[in-house]
């Protein structure tokens, strides 16, 4: 949408594109405008109940990074669970980079897990790669409190993928795991239920947290592949 552009374009900063496109690699480097993250917040926040964003949030694909990742916070300002959703349902095949598909947390998913959980298995088991890494994310951050849910746990080791970013991913969500649920996650580290790659680096992301004792630390250790 023309207006959002300018608005991208008036904000731009050319040397924090360059920056911005090296943390990305696999875009190219003529989709980023080089707009801060906090800039993008504001304007989200700032328009997201206006005519210009719903009509916004119906423009799939976008040409540039920024207008993707404010595609992703404006999904986020959405109150009402369903229409959140559908909103994320349209845009999940549009998600091609690791910084859109993790800015990308709805607010409204807090309160609503019971609902939240199916289709955060449904996104995780997704053969699209970003789809995939938005589902194990919510799966880190909603159900590893509260609302733990072991289950997801096994669900997440049966999945394989030789995508990065999901492995990553996965990664992250089993070291966060380690650090609030350790009594249910470490028999997945300690019976290598985890491809090599991702045991490892799940492994490297618990040692390098606070949050995990200097004596789990020293099990991890012994466990590496």
């Amino acid at each position: 949408m023309k207006e959002f552009l300018d608005r991208l374009f008036a904000l731009a900063e050319p040397e924090y594109a360059e920056f911005q496109a090296k943390l990305t690699p696999n875009l190219a480097r003529e989709r980023f405008i080089g707009v801060r993250v906090p800039l993008l917040r504001a304007l989200a926040k700032d328009a997201k109940s206006s005519a210009e964003a719903a009509e916004f949030l119906r423009e799939l694909p976008h040409a540039y990074y920024e207008e993707d990742m404010l595609h992703a916070m404006l999904i986020n300002e959405i109150k009402d669970f369903g229409k959140c959703a559908a909103a994320l349902s349209a845009f999940l095949p549009y998600m091609d980079n690791w910084a859109v598909c993790d800015c990308c947390n709805p607010g409204v998913f807090k309160k609503q897990h019971t609902a939240l959980l199916p289709l955060a298995k449904r996104w995780a088991q997704s053969e699209a790669t970003y789809t995939r890494r938005f589902g194990l994310n919510m799966f880190m951050k909603h159900f590893l409190d509260a609302d733990f849910d072991p289950s997801l746990l096994a669900l997440a080791a049966s999945l394989r993928s030789e995508e990065y970013y999901v492995n990553m991913m996965t990664a992250f969500y089993f070291a966060t795991a380690l650090a609030k649920q350790w009594d249910a996650a470490f028999p997945y580290i300690e019976g290598r239920r985890l491809d090599k790659w991702t045991h490892n680096k799940t492994i490297q992301k618990a040692i390098e947290s606070w949050r995990i004792t200097d004596e789990q630390k020293a099990l991890l250790r012994a466990l590496k592949i």
